[in-house]
């Protein structure tokens, strides 16, 4: 006989609060190995939000290094990524304040490098010959025109830079070989985003540190080719989808080998710069990472023999961090539906795995964990879309009999991206408290292949919403959620398909945009360089097709809109401005259509400091109470919400 308590679903009283989810928190950043020395950067709610450089030695110690003032993180392409490097002990990192290159040798301060001008700095690399930085630099100096990126040469010594790679709209990636006498690097074109299509380019560099005989030798506007590394043996390896997955490749003079073609994803899309899923223990062996079917494996690829071999572990997600790999070791960023993101050691000889870092300290009990379940649903066009699916789950409560839960729908942003099955508190906070999550791999989603990745060219607004829809509508069916209460959340490229969701269609009843785009005709031009053109793929080429924009936008057809929204925007976001929310604002309260809206004075894209995290998700539960009439246990944030009646549950 169960001894669980029955109450409403929504109303359970869960150990998982916003404080929990915040308190004693970090996330994972990105890795750099040096010798047997392991480096990270970590950001830390708590601390407004501030990334700082961690090392752990070959004795296990762990030293912070960043000093309070510091805050590691690149504004390049605005995600930012590669925002450090190290060499023989000597950090180099870029400062999120005033965007300088700031290097600091062991136990000491960090000093600038780099002139107080608007440049900003990522992707670096130490070419040790020539004493300099080899990185990518994005110049704002210019009020009139588009920033201008290049590769450029920073000189150690006095900080002076000179370009010598450019012409491009945009690079990633520039890798030099074992002896510094050839550099290879990616460039890509408007309206093209990495996972579009980049062209690979290598070049001799000569006595000066100039580069001489440069050329192109794979990619092109329909082929992505991603993380190109020059083996301990002097090949150059790379990342290709020609054949519809992103495999690995090496260049054999002439022509590029695929070294183990395979229906899997062995890249992610490279939104931030920096990010690996494979390196090299030793010339003979790769290290990697790959996604099939929703989870990711890790695995030994002999550049030999051409055998993948798996190294068994119970993680099934690669974090946005990715891997880094040294001589007999891989330190990558991974998690499963029990452990949260940490920071993992594998000695790639035996298997044998290290946690270096976890997310929190604090472990939550099973009890209380809803372990995900990875669904295909058919969707339009007799298609099928992928989510994973979180039912209800708390140790001590349940639901009334004959009753089905709530369901909160999640729309991932990006759009090109993916969510995981790693443990993630913030959809435990909903599923402990008697609230269904389904989390979608839309079509447009990465880790399925390019044809799934391409099913959102020209459907924005589309495929992601009715996969959105579907998947919500399977679960009804299966009679796993009540189709009265079905709720829609997501951010940034999520944030437009729920807002989409709710205007164009009404299965929703409720749902919450966390600085989500209403206007994509003023997002195509207000937003930053990197996704400036980006909309041209997902929506049609702007301004020739500005009906299609308009016609997408849920900011001109809020009549149609009949339920309530919440809506969360950080007031210094670039890419998603303020006046997006805002203007679905003005328009809901003209409607008198139940809305509210919480801003964050300086909030980014994606919310860091841990007071914002936790008023938003209280925010965000006190709202659906109010919306359904369920009771939430314990304390609640309130939050006004316009032109709403139903009376306050608490």
């Amino acid at each position: 006989m169960s001894n669980k308590m029955v109450a409403p679903y929504g109303s359970w009283e869960s150990p998982i609060t916003s404080q929990l989810i915040t308190s004693d928190s970090i996330s994972i950043g990105e890795i750099h190995l040096d010798d047997r020395d392991t480096y990270w950067t970590e950001m830390r709610p708590e601390e407004g939000g501030r990334y700082v450089i961690i090392k752990r030695n070959k004795d296990g110690m762990t030293i912070n290094l960043t000093p309070p003032g510091f805050n590691v993180r690149t504004r390049v392409h605005e995600y930012g990524g590669g925002a450090f490097c190290v060499s023989h002990g000597t950090l180099y990192f870029s400062n999120f304040d005033d965007q300088r290159i700031y290097y600091q040798p062991s136990d000491s301060a960090p000093t600038p490098i780099t002139p107080e001008i608007d440049m900003r700095y990522g992707d670096g690399i130490i070419d040790d010959l020539n004493q300099r930085m080899i990185c990518i630099r994005e110049d704002h100096s210019s009020a009139w025109q588009e920033p201008i990126n290049s590769i450029v040469s920073l000189d150690l010594k006095n900080g002076s830079s000179r370009v010598i790679v450019s012409g491009y709209n945009f690079y990633a990636s520039p890798c030099l070989n074992k002896d510094g006498s050839k550099l290879a690097w990616l460039a890509w074109n408007h309206p093209n985003m990495p996972w579009d299509g980049t062209q690979l380019w290598v070049g001799t560099l000569n006595g000066n540190g100039d580069i001489t005989n440069a050329h192109v030798i794979a990619g092109g506007i329909d082929e992505s080719i991603l993380q190109p590394k020059w083996s301990p043996d002097g090949i150059l390896y790379f990342i290709s989808d020609k054949t519809g997955w992103w495999n690995i490749y090496r260049w054999m003079g002439k022509y590029a080998e695929a070294l183990f073609p395979m229906e899997a994803e062995f890249g992610m899309p490279a939104w931030m710069l920096g990010t690996n899923t494979y390196g090299f223990d030793s010339p003979n062996n790769i290290v990697c990472a790959y996604t099939h079917n929703g989870s990711w494996f890790v695995a030994n690829l002999g550049t030999n023999s051409g055998k993948l071999t798996a190294i068994e572990t119970s993680y099934t997600a690669l974090g946005r961090a990715g891997m880094e790999v040294g001589k007999g070791r891989a330190v990558l960023s991974a998690g499963s539906p029990f452990e949260e993101t940490s920071l993992i050691q594998i000695d790639s000889n035996s298997g044998e795995l290290h946690n270096l870092r976890r997310s929190r300290e604090f472990i939550m009990d099973k009890k209380y964990l809803s372990e995900p379940e990875m669904i295909t649903f058919p969707t339009e066009n007799n298609l099928e879309a992928h989510g994973f699916y979180y039912p209800p789950h708390n140790h001590d409560h349940a639901g009334p009999p004959n009753e089905t839960p709530p369901l909160l729908v999640v729309s991932h942003g990006g759009p090109t991206g993916a969510t995981s099955n790693s443990l993630d508190l913030s959809v435990q906070f909903w599923t402990s408290r008697g609230i269904g999550v389904l989390d979608v791999n839309y079509g447009g989603s990465t880790g399925y292949g390019k044809a799934y990745r391409q099913r959102l060219n020209g459907q924005w607004g589309i495929v992601d919403v009715f996969d959105c829809i579907n998947g919500a509508k399977y679960l009804v069916r299966n009679n796993k959620a009540d189709p009265e209460k079905l709720m829609i959340r997501g951010g940034s490229a999520g944030g437009y398909t729920t807002l989409a969701a709710l205007v164009f269609h009404d299965i929703f009843k409720a749902g919450a945009s966390y600085y989500g785009i209403s206007d994509l005709e003023a997002m195509a031009e207000e937003t930053h360089k990197f996704e400036s053109r980006y909309l041209d793929t997902l929506i049609a080429p702007y301004p020739e097709r500005k009906d299609i924009y308009h016609d997408r936008s849920p900011i001109h057809f809020t009549e149609q809109l009949s339920c309530p929204v919440i809506m969360f925007q950080g007031l210094e976001d670039r890419i998603v401005p303020p006046n997006q929310a805002e203007k679905m604002l003005e328009s809901l309260r003209e409607k008198r259509l139940p809305v509210a809206y919480i801003a964050f004075e300086g909030e980014q894209h994606g919310f860091r400091r841990a007071e914002n995290i936790r008023l938003a998700l209280d925010t965000e539960l006190y709202f659906y109470s109010r919306v359904f009439g369920f009771k939430v246990a314990g304390h609640v944030e309130k939050v006004t919400i316009e032109n709403l009646s139903t009376p306050d549950p608490q």
